[in-house]
């Protein structure tokens, strides 16, 4: 069976986990999702690249999120999100992705 790419699930853990935390009004179950995608594609960067690589993504999977919070008050929140996830996304598939 075919992997689901690293990049898709970090992505997704973005998306996901802020509309979850909208649309529920429970910002820990958006902080939830946002954990599992970010261990999970964690896992599979780490499989795929080693620990370096991982622990670099996984730095810039954080510093999207965060990242993510002032950027939103200049360009709105949706285009917010969906920018860092692009941006955490093409990382994932050029460094761990692309191989494999």
């Amino acid at each position: 069976m075919a992997r689901v790419p690293s990049a898709v699930v970090a992505a997704t853990g973005l998306v996901g986990g802020y509309g979850v935390a909208r649309w529920t009004g429970k910002r820990q179950l958006g902080g939830a999702v946002l954990a599992a995608a970010g261990a999970a594609a964690a896992q599979e960067w780490r499989r795929r690249a080693g620990g370096k690589a991982a622990g670099a993504l996984t730095a810039g999977y954080v510093a999207a999120f965060a990242g993510s919070h002032p950027l939103a008050k200049k360009v709105g929140a949706w285009p917010s999100v969906l920018g860092v996830a692009g941006v955490v996304a093409l990382a994932s598939w050029a460094v761990a992705d692309r191989r494999g």
